[in-house]
């Protein structure tokens, strides 16, 4: 069983990749509006790393509950989740932007 404090571990991985991801995404963005374009593309690389790490701790969770409700959800994992949505989508809303900027 995931003990407490690996709980919170996890968690808090998903709350700080997440975070990481869309700040990477937005530095990208910037970065393409100023025709950084190497630049750019190196932002959204580490976006995509964060996105990637907070999904493996994501996916640890989920597969430790097997569906049956093993993990407890607490206010810190719905807040957990909808960071690491919000952060996905920003992060693939503004690759499109900077697709846009480039033409």
């Amino acid at each position: 069983m995931i003990e407490n404090m690996d709980y919170e571990e996890i968690v808090m991985g998903i709350i700080v990749n997440a975070g990481q991801c869309k700040s990477f995404a937005f530095q990208a963005l910037q970065q393409a509006k100023k025709g950084n374009v190497a630049e750019s593309a190196a932002l959204m690389a580490q976006s995509q790393t964060m996105a990637k790490e907070a999904h493996i701790l994501q996916t640890q969770l989920i597969e430790f509950d097997e569906g049956e409700g093993k993990i407890p959800v607490h206010l810190i994992m719905v807040h957990a989740q909808d960071h690491l949505m919000t952060a996905m989508l920003a992060k693939e809303l503004i690759q499109e932007i900077i697709e846009l900027h480039q033409r």
